[in-house]
């Protein structure tokens, strides 16, 4: 039997119940669903893979203009997207007649949904009938390699996606899938994208010498989490902060070319929302470290490792998404830095991301001319700069929240994704 398609994802009831109207892709409905996803990134095509169906309340087609909808369409049939859902009502009125074109034009399945249902019921279901019939053997809807790897990916997508879950269950579907946490052990969520080998998790948690990883591969990224041993338990010479530590074994480990995001670290014995917490974070931030430019140049080629730790001010500037808080930041820095972007559109500089650097780092001037890759004093004439169009001295301790607040957003609604401004190689 072939893999659950788009015709029977729409007959599921939490679907039902929002109310779906197919607009476009009448002929595609048998088309195979590889995975649900919602996101209210506007770049959130760069996180799909191919097969996937996009959930958006649609804050991010309320505010931009045809052309740009269109492109957004346009971005999502290239991945190959099995369709776009869209809820009607709140963000947007009334579904955008381009969008509508656009999906008509390309065939890609065009679903308005009428009634509010949270989209966590929605992906809730229909990714346990798509885990369920590859469970099933009835068709393979993913590349997952042994009924441990399938019992992992069961467990990964409903911790990611918190489902109604209680710890016993957790442990028990975990201990299928070979996942047995020593007492006292720290894991830590792991999110990759470019890559569809669990592989590169494997070499990384050798190189960690954990005491287990559960780890799956998804359309669009890796998942895992990596049990490592806890304080008491360490081995001398062991990094003290297993953030970095997971990181340095993902430089070490993935191919150029692969974005890894690693969350927080939470004990084992914490329960199971905290499991969710981590991987979470580690897939909210890889959306981010996606779309979102870096702050600093790369310093080396490889892979483009991050934490949510290292963009914890982008995660909290975009609770609820990108596109939801995009004139909020716009205002933001409009008010704190409008004076540095009116200097910066009318002579060739590089004032903003000098300012946030520095805030990054200290305020050292050392460190961030190195970081910026100019010397010393072209550095002191930028701040000297910076604090005359600003008016202001830019260390005072009661301003800096505000101005490295406000750089960061600057980023956020630039939001070019790290092909355009170097990744994140060097993110910490």
């Amino acid at each position: 039997m072939p893999a659950l398609t788009l015709r029977e994802v729409l007959a599921l009831d939490p679907v039902r119940a929002a109310e779906p109207e197919l607009l476009a892709g009448h002929g595609a409905l048998d088309r195979p669903v590889r995975w649900v996803h919602s996101s209210e990134v506007y770049e959130g095509a760069n996180f799909l893979d191919g097969g996937e169906l996009l959930l958006t309340n649609g804050f991010g087609l309320s505010d931009t203009d045809d052309a740009t909808r269109r492109r957004y369409v346009r971005e999502l049939a290239a991945r190959g997207a099995a369709g776009l859902a869209v809820e009607v009502g709140r963000a947007l009125p009334s579904l955008p007649p381009e969008v509508a074109d656009e999906a008509r034009r390309l065939d890609l399945p065009l679903v308005a949904l009428h009634r509010v249902v949270p989209f966590v019921r929605i992906t809730e279901a229909a990714n346990r009938a798509i885990v369920a019939r590859g469970l099933s053997g009835r068709g393979a809807v993913r590349p997952w390699g042994d009924r441990d790897h399938d019992h992992a990916a069961a467990l990964l997508a409903d911790l990611a996606d918190r489902q109604a879950l209680n710890q016993p269950e957790v442990e028990a579907r975990a201990a299928l899938a070979g996942f047995h946490p020593a007492p006292g052990a720290r894991l830590v969520g792991v999110s990759a994208h470019g890559t569809r080998d669990t592989g590169t998790v494997d070499r990384a948690a050798r190189l960690l010498g954990g005491s287990g990883v559960l780890r799956a591969a998804f359309p669009g990224d890796l998942l895992a989490l990596l049990a490592l041993p806890g304080p008491a338990s360490a081995r001398t010479g062991t990094p003290r902060d297993p953030v970095r530590a997971v990181q340095d074994a993902f430089r070490a480990a993935a191919e150029p070319g692969t974005t890894v995001a690693v969350g927080h670290v939470v004990p084992a014995g914490s329960g199971w929302l905290r499991w969710s917490d981590t991987l979470r974070a580690a897939r909210t931030t890889l959306e981010l470290a996606l779309t979102v430019p870096a702050a600093e140049p790369s310093v080396h080629e490889g892979p483009l490792v991050t934490s949510s730790r290292a963009l914890a001010l982008e995660r909290e500037l975009t609770r609820g998404g990108v596109d939801a808080n995009r004139e909020r930041l716009a205002r933001l820095v409009q008010h704190t830095l409008g004076p540095l972007l009116d200097w910066e559109a009318a002579h060739p500089s590089d004032l903003v991301r000098t300012l946030e650097v520095h805030l990054r780092h200290g305020c050292s001037p050392t460190r961030t001319a190195a970081l910026l890759h100019i010397g010393r004093q072209s550095l002191y004439q930028r701040l000297e700069r910076i604090e005359s169009l600003l008016g202001l001295e830019i260390d005072d301790p009661d301003l800096l929240g505000e101005l490295l607040a406000a750089a960061c957003a600057q980023r956020v609604v630039r939001g070019n994704g790290p092909a355009a401004a170097g990744g994140l190689r060097s993110a910490a």
